[in-house]
């Protein structure tokens, strides 16, 4: 079962405060989600060690992130942790008529830890600020395969080199254009491009359907 299913099939812990935990969330300067950091040890062992799911409070991931690296520094727990890692890639988007390049979180409320799994490292996790618990079984969770962790940190590599658009088309679909010289006009989708981010839209122009290839972030959806 791949993790797009077992997110959507599972909910989370039970919820605890925002204020919970053995104190206040650390002031880390935050650093680009897009990144796949480790724990500051040099010496972790990896024996063991396996890939989880953990449940955060939408928007936090960061911080549940910087807290839990914090909480493992502070105990002295580096070798029993490796990765914490919020799957993200680079996106495209207009605002305000220019390209901007933003970060789009592939599992909102969710960020991975590879970790050693034992009553203390289960504890440190789910008493970590930010963070409800583990996803799946409440004091058993079932691991990611391997496979999956690579198949996400390659999807974050490639966003990462080659942006792709926010936003993704398909034909027949209904479009308005926000950019160019055909602002406000309405059409459907003709074709999809995805590999160079562009479309071939059919706009009414003059009462006459006309094919027009635009790029992703110049319309959208109505």
């Amino acid at each position: 079962m791949s993790i797009e299913e077992k997110l959507e099939n599972s909910a989370p812990d039970e919820t605890k405060d925002q204020a919970n935990g053995d104190g206040k969330t650390p002031s880390v300067e935050e650093t680009p989600s897009t990144e796949v950091q480790a724990s500051t040890s040099e010496a972790v062992v990896d024996d063991g060690m396996k890939w989880y799911v953990v449940h955060t409070y939408s928007g936090y991931e960061q911080k549940a992130r910087l807290a839990l690296k914090e909480r493992i520094r502070q105990n002295k727990m580096e070798k029993f942790f490796a990765e914490v890692l919020i799957p993200s890639e680079n996106v495209i988007e207009l605002v305000r008529g220019e390209k901007k390049t933003t970060s789009r979180k592939f599992f909102p409320g969710y960020v991975l830890v590879k970790m050693l799994l034992n009553d203390a490292t289960w504890h440190l996790v789910k008493s970590t600020p930010k963070i409800t618990g583990f996803v799946g079984n409440a004091l058993t969770p079932p691991a990611v395969p391997e496979e999956e962790v690579l198949r996400i940190t390659n999807q974050m590599a490639e966003g990462t080199l080659k942006p792709r658009p926010k936003v993704q088309f398909e034909e027949g679909e209904n479009v308005r254009v926000v950019d160019g010289p055909f602002v406000n006009f309405n059409g459907v989708v003709e074709e999809v491009k995805p590999d160079k981010g562009k479309l071939r839209v059919l706009v009414s122009i003059f009462g006459r359907s006309t094919p027009v290839e635009l790029d992703f972030v110049q319309v959208e959806k109505n």
